[in-house]
């Protein structure tokens, strides 16, 4: 894998703050037959997506400090370094270990310190042994039908009472379903972005548990 040493439109986003972010200049050489034929795993991560700009920038501005933060697909790991810059205790996670070790590579660039994991939402352990979290990240990871429901299973496994879950999304088709299935156990609240035009950082915090209905009133004592 060949290096492409670029940095761009995320500087800004990060206040004057600049990462640097280094990618394969290839993408298509990492296409792993065996890969694709087994789980159809195809090396999106190896782009730097507005979405993942776009979440680092709401990471870098509103994140709550210290905050055991945990990322979902990861890539090239442009919003867990904003986590850690921010001050969160990290954990950056993907499928691919090229992924994992371009995030690790990223944050050391950058002079920030996290953790990194090989790990899939299908064999979830090492990130739901460590649950809660305070805040779960994800950019871009509904680019595929199949992702909606093995998410919508995983988050609740991850986040606590009180911890929230932000999903970056350009507006793909799978989103919607995504959302709509989340809003049965999730508040919902949806920041429009100018990076994503069709799409939004969606925010996810528990619904907090309705009162129980009150049972009926006993009958009034004659006077």
């Amino acid at each position: 894998m060949l290096p492409d040493r670029r940095h761009g439109r995320h500087a800004d986003r990060l206040h004057g703050r600049t990462v640097r972010i280094v990618r394969p200049r290839d993408s298509e050489a990492l296409l792993d037959e065996d890969a694709f034929e087994r789980e159809e795993f195809l090396p999106y991560w190896a782009q730097l997506w507005p979405s993942a700009v776009a979440l680092a920038g709401a990471v870098w501005a509103r994140a709550p400090r210290e905050a055991r933060t945990l990322e979902l697909g990861c890539g090239l790991g442009l919003p867990s370094i904003a986590a850690a810059m921010a001050g969160g205790r990290v954990l950056a996670t993907d499928w691919s270990a090229d992924a994992v070790a371009f995030t690790a590579a990223n944050a050391a660039r950058n002079g920030v310190a996290l953790s990194t994991a090989v790990c899939s939402w299908t064999e979830p352990g090492p990130f739901v042994d460590r649950a809660p979290w305070d805040l779960v990240l994800a950019a871009d990871v509904l680019y595929e039908q199949r992702n909606v429901q093995p998410l919508l299973e995983l988050l609740p496994r991850l986040v606590g009472g009180a911890g929230e879950v932000w999903v970056a999304d350009p507006g793909r088709a799978a989103a919607a379903a995504f959302l709509a299935g989340a809003s049965a156990v999730w508040e919902v609240r949806s920041a429009a972005d100018a990076l994503l035009p069709g799409g939004a950082v969606h925010r996810l915090r528990r619904r907090r548990p309705t009162a129980s209905r009150q049972g009926p009133r006993p009958a009034a004592s004659p006077r």
